[in-house]
């Protein structure tokens, strides 16, 4: 393990979230021979609804928790949380049961109608470890956080595998027990180092205004980031049909899963930090540390897959899902800023400018929703996911901008980190390319993964 605390941190963290994504993508190619891409593309709606309606299960009071100096107000904090959690599930529970059945018909999947009661299921269940997840990262038991990656991981592909003979309901389940799995074993983690004690009922209302501006302002940047995100597989479902939008989900997994868990996990070690940080006066040259590192670890490892994506696909899961493969090729460059960005947005929390991160969300959401509607209208399916990811990676590129703005950090070193980084990447690829130009695409392929996977190395080891 590094000597730094911030890079153990963050090893800590993205190892259990390398090894339970990695557990996904090894049995997605299974998964994909017992499951139809219709199947797929009903689980992606479900988890779009649930990944739309988990961001503001607790009002998002659960990032608060980090933040107070006092672990009564803290305590506070948790339990402001868990009561807006039970709140929010019972509305969901209210509404799928009133107009579920209306709400599926618009989507275009009437499968997902006989199980939509699983959604409040999942939303109460995926509630829950997020709050635990935040009190984790105030007593930075990032071990624990480690270890219920796996375990969720594990749960949900136990499930979804066993489950195969209920079609969509398998995958369902799977799905929604894997987000609530581990909350136990976290629970017991990090209340062992930190136990939540003190709070009472006038504590909760003094935190709940204090720190009102969470539910009032990250509520609904989160809720607008989330939506932009998941729309896709709900507008690729009603556009194109619950093939096509199993397709996405795939494509979805295999990339954008991996690098949204490894950045959550770097996101949570900067949080834990960036406070500390700003009260130095030192959070710009944080800032500006933080990015150099994303891209130095991210571009190589980008570009290999941008190259390499649709032969990936064709070889892992077969010639029905070689246009996922090309899908994903194209998402990789919306993913690879978001995957640089996201975790260093948390200077939004620290710096309790939220409204700032809110008008960033309306204009992405605005953005990805034009592009995806004029896309079904003048393009066909994979000029639709290649007008969405050129929209977004422009988005995330001046949403990176913004945090270097209001942290103080310097954003002609940003352009330098990425001008540099592009100029090794092009002139590594130089010999690459040659084999391409006379045919051998074989030694093309062996090389470029050759070159990527050395500058990854290279790039890990000056980091740490």
């Amino acid at each position: 393990m590094p000597n730094n605390a911030f890079a153990r941190g963050v090893s800590v963290l993205v190892g259990g979230a390398v090894s339970a994504q990695a557990l996904m993508i090894l049995a997605a190619p299974l998964l994909t021979r017992l499951y139809s891409p219709e199947s797929f593309g009903v689980l992606g709606v479900y988890a779009a609804l649930l990944a739309i309606l988990g961001v503001v299960s607790s009002l998002r009071y659960e990032i608060a928790i980090p933040l107070p100096g006092s672990d009564v107000d803290a305590t506070n904090l948790l339990a402001v949380s868990f009561i807006s959690l039970i709140s929010t599930t019972a509305v969901t529970f209210l509404v799928v049961l009133l107009l579920g059945a209306q709400f599926v018909g618009y989507l275009n999947v009437p499968e997902l109608g006989r199980y939509l009661w699983l959604l409040p299921v999942g939303v109460f269940l995926s509630g829950v470890y997020k709050v635990l997840s935040y009190w984790a990262v105030r007593t930075k038991s990032f071990g624990a956080l480690s270890r219920t990656r796996i375990i969720q991981a594990l749960s949900t592909l136990v499930v979804q595998i066993l489950g195969f003979k209920l079609g969509s309901l398998g995958l369902l389940l799977g799905q929604a027990g894997g987000q609530g799995a581990g909350s136990v074993s976290l629970a017991k983690s990090s209340f062992r180092l930190n136990k939540p004690s003190g709070w009472s009922w006038s504590g909760v209302f003094e935190v709940g205004c204090r720190y009102r501006q969470f539910p009032l302002f990250s509520t609904w940047s989160g809720l607008f980031n989330t939506a932009g995100a998941q729309l896709p597989p709900l507008l690729f479902a009603g556009l194109f049909g619950a093939g096509p939008a199993g397709l996405y989900v795939l494509a979805h997994r295999v990339l954008a899963m991996p690098m949204s868990v490894i950045g959550d996990a770097i996101g949570k070690v900067f949080f834990s930090g960036a406070a500390e940080a700003h009260r130095d006066g030192k959070l710009g040259q944080v800032v500006s540390n933080g990015f150099s590192s994303l891209v130095k670890i991210a571009f190589p490892a980008a570009l290999f897959f941008m190259l390499i994506a649709p032969d990936l696909f064709l070889v892992a899961f077969g010639e029905n899902w070689i246009v996922a493969g090309e899908m994903a090729r194209w998402m990789t460059p919306w993913l690879l800023f978001q995957f640089i960005s996201s975790p260093l947005s948390t200077i939004y929390f620290v710096l309790e400018k939220e409204n700032y991160g809110l008008v960033f969300q309306v204009f992405l959401l605005v953005s990805r929703v034009l592009s995806l509607v004029l896309g079904s209208i003048y393009l066909d399916f994979i000029g639709t996911v290649i007008a969405f990811s050129l929209t977004s990676a422009f988005c995330y590129f001046f949403y990176m901008l913004s945090i270097f703005y209001i942290s103080g950090g310097s954003f002609s070193d940003a352009i330098i980190v990425l001008l540099n980084e592009i100029s090794v990447i092009i002139l590594l690829l130089i010999p690459c390319f040659i084999f391409l130009f006379f045919g051998f695409y074989n030694a093309f392929l062996v090389s470029v993964f050759l070159s990527m996977l050395a500058l990854c190395i290279v790039r890990i080891r000056s980091i740490y």
